[in-house]
């Protein structure tokens, strides 16, 4: 084994203690036609052969440096400054780990409390959690959250247009459980209001993303009303981008929001790891799913953080947690708080206005083909 520093008088003395000349002799139980002899691999390539290798095949890639990419869903090509990843691969965050006794991580606690607040003032909600796994897992964690809070409903509504596989990852969520799911007419590729009004009546939540899958504006305000006069929770799916140009959900009257965080400084990474984040309003805080941050002050009046609420997370309560999740994405969460913060909420604003510039470019030269032709006049 040349990759196991071992001296010939290393092997020698070993070879003497266990009383043998040989390490063949130690194979000689296996008979002689099993035994394949001396493999037919080449000789390893150098260091420079092999990086020149490497680079030859890595030509053939198709590279979003090289040429755009349209395949959205959830996972975008965004300017990411340097500086995020430069700062979140540093040994002292990429390394870290928050036991269960957290409080001795007090660093990687107080980046978790601040990408909390970060998120509370994206979403316009009260309270946020550590992050989820990603969208898909945030969006079925909210219909859990409902269910527990609608305990006699049995009905999820979706709203609109939501991301397929979204939709096909609540399924499984809730493939156990008698939960009806589901969806209601589009109109013009949003929601159709008269519709959710009716199968609002009697559902858990309303589950509704903005902007939708179809790249269309929804009413959050007119849905969220309807749903909360049908007594049901409002959850919102967002893009948290789009929260630099639109409405809050929260000022929109959302009971939970959710989403993608992949584009807050994140790479697409062929689809992965990301985050996903959940935030709520303070009446369903301890429904929450994961891991919740809290600040206070220590016996000398010193700032602490602190993991709190912990009666709902499954190491306590197994299986009358809130959720299984008992984890988070600390890393990639982090990386969206440092993206925020380098841009600022100038910047933020900025980056909003310029990606709704380069879609409504993009419409425009689009529909100026010949045979092409929108598919609805909602904004987007």
């Amino acid at each position: 084994m040349e990759y196991i520093a071992n001296t010939d008088q290393d092997r020698e003395l070993m070879l003497r203690d266990i009383g043998v000349q040989s390490f063949e002799e130690l194979l000689q139980d296996i008979p002689a036609g099993l035994k394949t002899g001396p493999l037919k691999i080449a000789e390893g390539l150098s260091e420079l052969e092999l990086l020149s290798d490497i680079k030859r095949i890595g030509q053939q890639n198709k590279h979003t440096d090289r040429q755009p990419c349209f395949l959205g869903a959830g996972v975008y090509d965004h300017y990411i400054p340097p500086v995020v990843n430069h700062l979140a691969t540093r040994g002292e965050f990429i390394t870290a780990y928050t036991p269960y006794q957290g409080e001795a991580s007090q660093g990687t606690l107080q980046t978790i409390y601040e990408y909390q607040s970060m998120i509370c003032m994206l979403t316009g909600m009260d309270v946020s959690n550590a992050s989820m796994y990603d969208g898909a897992s945030a969006v079925a964690e909210a219909a859990l959250l409902a269910l527990r809070h609608q305990t006699q409903k049995k009905k999820i509504v979706i709203g609109g247009y939501l991301h397929p596989e979204y939709l096909e990852t609540l399924k499984t969520h809730l493939s156990n459980m008698e939960v009806q799911i589901v969806r209601t007419a589009l109109s013009e590729g949003v929601t159709d209001l008269s519709d959710l009004k009716k199968q609002a009546a009697d559902a858990a939540c309303v589950i509704v993303q903005q902007p939708n899958f179809l790249g269309c504006i929804e009413d959050l305000e007119s849905i969220f009303l309807a749903a909360r006069e049908a007594g049901a929770v409002s959850v919102a799916c967002v893009n948290p981008l789009a929260m630099s140009v639109l409405k809050s959900p929260g000022d929109c009257g959302a009971d939970v929001v959710v989403g993608e965080g992949q584009p807050l400084g994140n790479a697409m990474s062929y689809g992965g790891p990301h985050f996903g984040f959940f935030a709520v309003k303070k009446p369903f805080m301890r429904k929450l799913p994961g891991r919740i941050v809290g600040r206070t002050v220590d016996h000398d009046a010193n700032e602490a953080f602190v993991l709190t609420l912990q009666a709902r997370e499954q190491h306590i309560r197994r299986e009358k947690a809130t959720s299984n999740i008992c984890t988070n994405h600390a890393l990639c969460a982090l990386k969206s708080l440092i993206f925020c913060t380098v841009l600022g909420p100038h910047g933020f604003r900025k980056m909003g206005a310029l990606n709704v510039q380069n879609a409504h470019a993009a419409f425009e030269g689009l529909t100026a083909l010949e045979g092409v032709k929108a598919f609805s006049e909602q904004s987007f």
